[in-house]
């Protein structure tokens, strides 16, 4: 199956993903022009606010992009009727099926790989007509679902005959070795992109990131039927406590209230809502995004050879 940099017309197999309050259009266009696919995360914005960006991003990279949609957002219509005027390169979508807008956004010309967490939802979705799925396992930071990358994705990849993106614990060359090994095209990458130079966030979240251990993460949300990744701090101890004495909803909320923004813009990293995968603990320093992605192909090469000896062993 063709590689996903192939299909697309960059350089690296590897999209960038879309954090909130992160993946802005200036970061978007750093890892595009860096050789991946840099993604505009819309999140809540507005419809206007999502035009803003991608024609921001549209100044900073001749680059392909993408812009990340999510399906519970109320200007999600008006946000896929402006994607397709935009002339976006590919959408990603999470937190719903975006099956109503597939016709319309691919006879725009746009690519639609939404972010799926299980074989169920990758058929349906296929049925729908998009172009290729995010296969997301449970180790990445923000939302999450319960399957692990390792085990979803060559299910995902057995039951659909459309193109699988592997996301999920996946910060190196062994790390991409291994996706391409489950039947994957490429790979969707956070969390080691948040120790980048040109990554958004502050100082305080970038050292939480090279400072992580393989446990500093938790999930919390579980009773919402919302789970998210985040690294563990006094919000997130307190939120999992109050979760397992049935807090109501409204406590729940008011714990995790603005918690994103206070740890990218403020640094909080001990009320704020801190997102990281479980990879974190694998990232020891801050490098230019180029040489990040250059080091995951180069390492994924080199691996690649040690591999070849081990099997003439077997």
């Amino acid at each position: 199956m063709t590689m996903l940099n192939k299909i697309l017309g960059i350089k690296y197999p590897i999209i960038q993903g879309a954090m909130a309050n992160i993946a802005t259009a200036e970061f978007a266009a750093s890892v595009s022009n860096a050789g991946g696919l840099g993604i505009i995360a819309t999140g809540a914005m507005t419809c206007e606010q999502a035009r803003e960006e991608i024609r921001k991003c549209k100044k900073l990279t001749d680059k392909p992009f993408g812009v990340n949609v999510m399906m519970m957002n109320p200007q999600t219509e008006e946000i896929m009727n402006m994607i397709c005027e935009e002339k976006v390169d590919v959408v990603t979508t999470g937190a719903g099926n975006p099956g109503k807008y597939v016709e319309k956004l691919k006879k725009s010309g746009t690519k639609v790989f939404p972010i799926t967490p299980s074989v169920a939802l990758a058929k349906r979705l296929e049925r729908s007509g998009v172009d290729a799925l995010i296969v997301e396992g449970g180790e990445s930071g923000g939302h999450v679902g319960e399957q692990t990358t390792m085990s979803l994705v060559p299910q995902v990849v057995d039951a659909v005959n459309i193109p699988v993106i592997a996301a999920g614990g996946i910060a190196d060359g062994r790390g991409f070795n291994a996706a391409l090994s489950l039947g994957a095209i490429g790979v969707q990458i956070g969390t080691c992109l948040l120790a980048s130079e040109e990554c958004p966030i502050h100082e305080n979240y970038k050292n939480a990131v090279l400072k992580a251990k393989d446990t500093e993460t938790i999930v919390t949300g579980k009773s919402l039927n919302a789970p998210v990744r985040v690294m563990k701090n006094k919000m997130s101890r307190e939120y999992v406590k109050l979760e397992a004495h049935a807090g109501s909803r409204e406590e729940l909320e008011k714990l995790t209230l603005g918690g994103l923004r206070r740890a990218v813009f403020e640094g909080d990293m001990v009320t704020g809502s801190v997102m990281m995968g479980q990879i974190a603990g694998m990232v020891k320093e801050i490098l230019p995004l180029e040489k990040i992605l250059q080091n995951i192909i180069d390492e994924s090469k080199e691996e690649l050879e040690k591999l070849i000896e081990k099997h003439k062993e077997l």
